[in-house]
């Protein structure tokens, strides 16, 4: 008992250390948090340090932090702002990734099973790591951004539809049904939220915005926590529902006062950024399995590997949802944004682990790989988009932008026919 409240303590006195880490290296190179805190948690985790050691009562938050992760990223989602040909062509491009994917998959792992855990894993797009990149670069409401999100989405629920599908451990038929039953219930879920909560209901949440009933947080966190567990007992994986779940919340809330779905948001990004997800971080690092890493060289080559793969695999197929006339610096810096892959890295390499498909040197080298290309592929996608952004234009001639329209020096943009 007393080594698992020492872990518990030494987990958030790390949690609480990662910004201020992040903030004094910042000074000399660009770091993302959640590298930070994966690291973090590798140093003081049993390879290193061996000060925190994994138990049931930290692996448990860890689970919610990744719950909450997924929760957010699906409630980042504009589904109005991407339908129609960003998401249809998000789509063909994913499918396509899969195909890519599976053979690369087939070739470097031992077996079948850790073939396609390999596989989704290179079909992934770290949407809750790039939305915060493009919202401090003013790109969330763009023409470009809102191509990097729909790419960004379909890469998020992609790989969980096909874990549910091929490593559910049932008949695929049996988990296309229970899937498509689900997503019905999901779907209804949000029509009825569209046409808007019932007025009592938004007073309810309007009263207690400021007081110790905090009804909206609790109403959301409620639905997080059901659809969770309604996926898993459909036999579909609990993150397809946390990621459901923050998709219908930003729908129920969809009615509600701006300046009070402001401060809801803040509220849950409070709880989840400032409590549950990076507790999910840290514990990466801290079941980072880096002695099987190094103690194999052909295992520590397969991080430039993968990290290779993702550009080819992901970030190459994205490029069918780049519209003619896009700039060269655009369309290179949507490869590297949707290539950037973690969060579904991380919870699928867990998964195969624990179910013994792949071994937890493979898992870490993906890993390995995810976390440099978090550490890389934003940073450099931002200096090319500052470099499109910058190219000079010749008076009069239009430039065409990323969601196919033509914007002239002199006027607004223009449908293109």
């Amino acid at each position: 008992m007393e080594s698992s409240l020492l872990s518990l303590v030494i987990l958030f006195v790390v949690v609480a250390v990662a910004p201020l880490v992040a903030d004094v290296l910042g000074r000399l190179i660009t770091v993302p948090l959640v590298v930070v805190e994966i690291v973090l948690g590798l140093l003081v985790g049993p390879d290193v340090l061996g000060w925190l050691q994994p138990g049931e009562l930290t692996n448990t938050l860890a689970t919610f932090g990744v719950a909450m992760l997924f929760f957010l990223a699906g409630s980042e989602i504009d589904l109005a702002a991407i339908k129609g040909k960003p998401i249809m062509r998000a789509g063909m491009s994913w499918v396509l990734s899969l195909g890519m994917a599976m053979i690369g998959g087939v070739l470097l792992a031992p077996s079948p099973s850790a073939g396609i855990f390999v596989a989704i894993c290179l079909t992934s797009t770290a949407l809750g790591t790039i939305m915060p990149v493009l919202r401090d670069a003013n790109e969330i409401n763009t023409p470009f951004g809102r191509l990097v999100i729909a790419a960004g989405a379909i890469g998020q629920f992609g790989p969980l539809l096909a874990l549910a599908l091929f490593l559910s451990g049932r008949h695929p038929l049996v988990s296309a049904i229970a899937l498509t039953a689900f997503t019905a219930v999901i779907a209804l879920a949000m029509w009825w939220a569209s046409h808007g909560l019932p007025s009592w209901l938004r007073r309810i949440m309007s009263g207690t915005m400021r007081t110790s009933g905090q009804f909206a947080v609790r109403l959301v966190i409620a639905v997080l926590v059901v659809l969770s567990c309604a996926s898993m007992a459909l036999g579909l994986d609990m993150l397809i529902g946390a990621f459901a779940a923050g998709a219908l919340a930003r729908v129920l809330l969809g009615s509600v006062a701006p300046a009070e779905r402001e401060t809801i948001d803040r509220k849950l990004e409070a709880v989840g950024f400032g409590f549950l997800v990076p507790i999910f971080f840290v514990m990466t690092g801290v079941r980072f399995d880096l002695a099987a890493l190094l103690s194999d060289p052909q295992t520590l080559l397969l991080i430039p590997i993968f990290l290779g793969l993702f550009l080819v695999v992901r970030g190459l197929p994205s490029l069918i949802g780049a519209p003619a006339g896009s700039t060269w610096s655009d369309r290179g810096a949507m490869v590297l944004l949707t290539s950037t892959a973690l969060a579904i890295v991380v919870a699928v390499t867990n998964i195969g682990v624990e179910a013994g498909a792949l071994s937890t040197a493979m898992a870490s080298a993906l890993v390995g790989a995810g976390l440099f290309s978090v550490l890389l592929f934003p940073l450099f996608a931002l200096l090319l988009r500052r470099r499109s952004e910058e190219r000079p234009t010749n008076a009069g001639a239009s430039t065409a932008l990323p969601d196919g329209t033509n914007a002239r020096p002199d006027g607004p943009a223009s449908a293109e026919q």
